[in-house]
């Protein structure tokens, strides 16, 4: 009997601590947040952009990217967040290209001024579609033009099928995840991140990686591509 009721009480523990956790988690999709994604400097949720049944898909005819002109990119308004453990599945089309900002600011002409990037691409596909090759801080995972994800670790399911990101960051170390693999860790505004910024493609960029707070955004790099179960817990 007691071990009976001792089961019965680490069942209900365990379920108690899962719905608490659960409830930590802010849902981005949801019908409930829908209405707090927009364009980035804009008042609306652009018409390419739509979220139906918890997924939000970005439809248009995919182009090279020697075709590309400026999107429109997106951003959760709903709230700005600082440390935080952030959870989303993607799907991209053959060379289909976009990324994941965070810690963003509005009053910029784009993102990539400001925030730091996960990136997100179909590595293989773009090389072939372009004929060209991709450096390791530019392929899927990496933290855009700063850190490459490890090779010898990263998983990247190919285009038309479901990958998972996930980023944990806070001020003592970020994590980025790929498909439950770690690719890749840093130490943000460090000496190695300083050192990084001022000598790579954000030198000029006065204003990049700036804010320790801001909000999420996802990139539009005139690629269709979905999103789907993305969450957002803080730390």
């Amino acid at each position: 009997m007691k071990k009976i009721l001792l089961i019965f009480f680490l069942i209900t523990l365990f379920s108690c601590e899962k719905k608490s956790n659960d409830k930590e988690w802010i849902y981005l999709f949801s019908d409930e947040n829908s209405s707090n994604w927009k364009a980035y400097n804009g008042d609306a949720l652009p018409k390419k952009w739509k979220i139906t049944n918890n997924t939000l898909t970005f439809d248009t005819e995919f182009k090279l990217e020697s075709e590309y002109t400026k999107g429109t990119d997106i951003i959760f308004t709903d709230e700005e967040f600082e440390n935080f453990v952030l959870y989303l599945e993607w799907k991209l089309p053959k060379g289909g290209n976009s990324g994941i900002f965070y810690h963003l600011k509005e009053g910029f002409e784009e993102p990539s001024e400001v925030a730091p990037e996960y990136q997100l691409i179909d590595d293989d596909g773009w090389e072939e579609l372009n004929n060209d090759k991709l450096s390791s801080w530019q392929k899927a995972g990496a933290d855009y033009a700063m850190y490459s994800p490890k090779t010898n670790v990263k998983k990247l399911y190919p285009s038309g099928e479901w990958n998972s990101t996930k980023i944990i960051f806070t001020e003592k170390k970020v994590e980025y995840w790929l498909n439950k693999q770690k690719i890749l860790s840093f130490v943000p505004w460090s000496e190695d991140w300083y050192k990084r910024k001022n000598n790579g493609k954000w030198k000029d960029s006065k204003f990049y990686g700036k804010y320790k707070k801001g909000y999420i955004g996802l990139q539009d790099h005139n690629s269709s591509i979905s999103f789907r179960n993305m969450k957002i817990r803080k730390l």
